[in-house]
């Protein structure tokens, strides 16, 4: 059954539903597929408490107050402040807040007592199964914007038409290829990577080819996502600062030829760009690339889980890593939070690096020491952490501050409290040094590598 069925069937909105997930921090995998058909156990908890649901919609939808969120909830109204104050952009100036505040999620944060939703999730679900970490806003948010795909009658009631263009922009290894891949995955498209020697003219089996040919192609094809890389690079706006290859306006021209068919042939284009400041106007008019969504670094919290996911992914339970993890209690997420909190605004790719190094280094002192039992110490995880601080350099630093600017002017009432952490985050090297990566002798055992 899909979570819309569901939602009608049960008189409660999709959108209430989806914020519940959020809310109450329930992981995806145990909740719905990406193709959103629930999962045996959410049906059920949603059949059994409709009631609940049905109230915590009501709630959801009312403009109320910090008094009225107390008296709601049976919580100080001290702490409700305090619980909603990286929010301030969701209150009116007449002291009520927007309907997109939930008391309910407030309550929860509070630790009151919600075991009833909790009995149903959280127990059977592996680590290694998720086919990815977090990120509920930011795939709740995707799947609004592919609402027109996977319900068709939006656009024969409300006139909304599928995009045929969207960008996805955020800083190098925050996870877009990822994310493109999961879009394919949502509307059921074929993935296809549009590669650079795509862009111009090459000779395929004796005979010419170029870009426009390839387009042709494509719309020939039944349902294909097109997948470009550097678009910011390649769309990049002409002026006196900016030289733009003469092959990449040639790809713009014949890009914007096409993208008026692409809705009818089946084709949805997905552009990865570090920014979208530089982009051309043309390309984000309407009926084009009109459709931004920013792909964040992971938060503290994702952080934790990447990093135990990494370590343990493909594991076999009798290995000497996972005994290794096991006796020092990594084998859950709570060992991870202190080395995670460390990581500001390190991307994916930056801890994969971390679990790499430290693996590497475990198995050295494990050779050595010959010892199923070896403490993963602070030398160990300051070894790791320092190689993977190798790509946190300023240039790295000002595409987080230019990341931040573009979400700021473009989804800013989408992800107001990643906008706040991030910024937070990057803020706290102002007034340390960026780390480098050291060179020369280690000393004190650090020679573990």
């Amino acid at each position: 059954m899909k979570l819309i069925e569901l939602a009608r069937e049960l008189n409660v909105s999709a959108e209430a539903i989806k914020q519940f997930i959020q809310d109450f921090d329930l992981d995806l995998i145990d909740c719905i597929s990406t193709q959103f058909e629930v999962k045996e156990d959410f049906e059920k908890f949603a059949r059994e408490n409709v009631d609940f649901l049905k109230q915590y919609e009501i709630d959801l939808d009312e403009h109320k107050t910090v008094e009225q969120i107390a008296e709601t909830i049976n919580q100080p109204k001290e702490k409700i402040e305090k619980a909603i104050q990286d929010d301030q952009t969701n209150i009116y100036d007449n002291g009520f807040f927007r309907s997109s505040v939930s008391s309910y999620g407030i309550d929860n944060k509070l630790g009151g007592n919600y075991q009833f939703v909790y009995n149903y999730f959280g127990n059977k679900t592996k680590l290694q199964q998720r086919d990815f970490i977090g990120y509920r806003d930011l795939f709740f948010y995707i799947s609004e914007v592919l609402e027109p795909f996977l319900n068709p009658q939006q656009i024969k009631d409300w006139g909304i038409n599928k995009p045929v263009g969207i960008i996805l922009y955020g800083p190098p290894g925050s996870g877009k290829i990822f994310w493109a891949n999961k879009i394919a995955e949502i509307i059921n498209y074929k993935f296809k990577e549009v590669k650079k020697h795509y862009l111009g003219t090459s000779f395929v089996d004796g005979n010419q080819t170029n870009f426009n040919d390839f387009l042709l192609n494509m719309m020939k094809e039944d349902k294909v996502l097109l997948f470009l890389e550097d678009f910011d690079e390649i769309m990049m706006a002409r002026s006196a600062e900016n030289n733009v290859a003469s092959c990449d306006l040639e790809s713009q021209e014949v890009i914007l030829h096409h993208i008026s068919k692409f809705e009818n042939e089946g084709v949805l284009m997905v552009g990865s760009a570090t920014t979208v400041a530089d982009i051309d106007e043309e390309i984000l008019a309407p009926g084009r690339f009109d459709v931004v969504i920013p792909v964040f670094p992971p938060n503290a919290a994702e952080r934790s889980e990447i990093i135990l996911y990494s370590m343990t992914k493909n594991l076999d339970k009798d290995s000497l890593l996972f005994k290794i993890l096991k006796n020092n209690k990594a084998d859950k997420i709570p060992f991870w939070s202190t080395v995670a909190s460390r990581m500001k605004v390190f991307s994916n790719t930056m801890l994969i690096d971390f679990t790499q190094s430290l693996k590497k280094r475990i198995k050295n002192r494990y050779q050595k020491t010959k010892n199923e039992k070896l403490l993963i110490d602070e030398t160990l995880l300051n070894g790791a952490l320092r190689d993977a601080s190798a790509k946190l350099t300023e240039e790295y630093l000002n595409q987080i501050a230019q990341f931040l600017s573009d979400v700021i002017v473009n989804n800013l009432d989408d992800f107001q409290m990643r906008i706040h952490s991030l910024k937070s985050e990057l803020e706290s090297y102002k007034a340390v040094e960026i780390p480098r990566r050291e060179i020369g002798f280690q000393h004190n055992g650090e020679a573990e590598v």
